[in-house]
């Protein structure tokens, strides 16, 4: 067992790397993994606060996990409660104050909150202890609420949370405020980014591109899982992608109204002018001074790149737009990509930027339904898209579902 200053010196070198993710919705993942594991806390969740409610936004049960296949994930769906005392996580939303339940079956009637057991009943799973903390800003303000649930003794016995845990995970919860603020701060100047976008191309919306980048890091890890790829790899690379593909269209920002929002079919030369959004948006990252600015660049330039060698742009140079040397084609054009000339990520968003488009209303389509859009995907395995990443687009396709639901369209709200 680890001393007081142990624990202190453990939860500051976990706080640190926490500090290190960028993404919002990797960070929250990290944030109750830590949290977790340092407790030795079955399950948990975590709340973010919108305005007046907070949003169920993350969670992880170990019991629950287990009863899955290998590497298959806890499918969760969203919900927002009021920030007020009736529920454990409005009341410490509210009053900005811990809440530490040795037994959740056992809770004092003289508490303002209540107990909801309906999860309990239909996923068979029993809720003992719970330690419920706000997570507070160096201001005061309250960004969200932390939950761990079912502490567990070396032996894996479901034991309360002592009253030192709750001064511990404070500390931990506040560092991690920071480090969520932070990563709100980037989330809203990426989204910011795409409404301009949104302006030129309705299909540009922040819910298309918080599903096709979370849909691509869940692609990723499947298939890096299934190609033997590192842990400690997969996890450097999945927040730089999380947050590029994100930004796989902004060089639409360049593009002319007149042909984005074209009811008819684009002429030769109007497609060719929505092909440049490729290079246009590699171009906004030339100066490269960050893996995340490569990543983007590579995300931008290839998401429309195929693997039969029949996309585009082909072997271009963002800068001048004009086929690289030695790549051109008799005509004069930049010869295709195919294969693994395709970078990797590219061919990744390529995949969710496609399933996306064809599970979405657009004003020239209906959403397809589900058998039509994964029999479609399937015939493209080969010739638009990488096999291989088809193969873990069907494994984890359960999460893609899930992740879908969690950022509806404003119309489906």
């Amino acid at each position: 067992m680890l001393n007081e200053q142990e624990k202190i010196d453990l939860i500051t070198q976990i706080s640190l790397d926490i500090n290190k993710v960028k993404d919002l919705d990797l960070l929250l993942e990290s944030i109750l993994t830590n949290s977790r594991t340092f407790f030795n806390a079955d399950a948990g969740s975590i709340y973010l606060k919108e305005g007046d409610e907070l949003k169920f936004s993350y969670a992880q049960n170990a019991t629950l996990e287990k009863r899955l296949g290998p590497g298959k994930k806890l499918i969760y769906t969203t919900f927002t409660v009021p920030i007020n005392s009736s529920s454990i996580a409005g009341y410490v939303a509210k009053n900005c104050e811990s809440v530490n339940i040795p037994d959740a079956y056992k809770m004092s009637t003289t508490v303002p909150y209540t107990w909801d057991s309906e999860f309990d009943k239909v996923s068979h799973y029993t809720t003992r202890s719970m330690l419920t903390v706000p997570m507070t800003t160096h201001r005061g303000e309250v960004l969200g609420v932390m939950q761990l649930i079912n502490a567990q003794d070396d032996r894996g016995v479901i034991i309360p949370f002592s009253s030192a845990d709750e001064s511990l995970i404070m500390h931990f919860a506040t560092s991690a405020a920071l480090a969520l603020e932070r990563a709100q701060m980037t989330r809203n100047i990426i989204l910011r980014m795409i409404s301009m976008a949104e302006l030129r191309d309705p299909k540009e919306t922040g819910a298309h591109v918080n599903r096709v980048a979370a849909y691509s890091v869940e692609i990723y890890e499947t298939w890096a899982r299934e190609q033997g790829i590192s842990p400690e790899e997969v996890q450097r690379h999945r927040d730089i992608l999380r947050m590029a593909a994100m930004l796989h269209d902004v060089g639409k920002v360049a593009i002319s109204d007149l042909i984005l929002k074209k009811p008819d079919r684009l002429s030769a030369e109007e497609f060719e002018t929505i092909k440049s959004h490729t290079y246009l948006g590699a171009r906004l990252f030339k100066d490269v001074h960050s893996d995340f600015e490569e990543v983007a660049a590579e995300v931008a330039l290839n998401h429309h790149e195929k693997w039969d060698g029949t996309g585009y742009p082909g072997y271009i140079d963002p800068i001048t737009g004009s086929p690289l040397t030695g790549h051109e084609a008799l005509d004069g054009s930049a010869l295709p990509k195919r294969e693994n000339e395709i970078p990797l990520f590219g061919r990744i968003v390529a995949v969710a930027d496609v399933y996306d488009a064809l599970r979405s209303r657009r004003s020239y389509k209906e959403p397809w339904n589900e058998d039509r859009i994964l029999s479609e995907m399937q015939s493209l395995s080969g010739t638009h898209f990488d096999p291989e990443l088809i193969t873990a687009f069907f494994s984890c396709l359960d999460v893609l579902k899930s992740i879908a639901e969690r950022y509806p369209d404003s119309d489906e709200l």
